[in-house]
């Protein structure tokens, strides 16, 4: 063996398990695709409130919606409050 054989030899044991981990990665994804192709029923999880009158269905509904639309806004508020932390970071970089 000479140098230049040795030397791809170390580096391949060095980035072998990175390699084998992106395989692994590549291949986990591959198999979720089949999953995610099938879609998501909500209704399974909410037929719990379908023994309700109508009015309650309404409030829950609501209140969940309510949720969601909270969430997505303190999740926007995180994202333009880190935005303008960079931006004044880099002002004075």
């Amino acid at each position: 063996m000479n140098i230049k054989e040795k030397i791809m030899e170390f580096v391949d044991k060095i980035f072998n398990p990175i390699f084998s981990f992106l395989d692994l990665g590549i291949e986990k994804l591959r198999e979720i695709q089949l999953v995610a192709s099938q879609g998501l029923n909500i209704g399974q999880y909410l037929s719990v409130f379908g023994d309700m009158p109508t009015a309650w269905q309404l409030v829950i509904s609501s209140i969940l919606l309510s949720t969601v639309l909270l969430g997505s806004l303190l999740i926007y508020r995180s994202v333009v409050r880190l935005y303008y932390s960079a931006k004044e970071g880099v002002k004075w970089w």
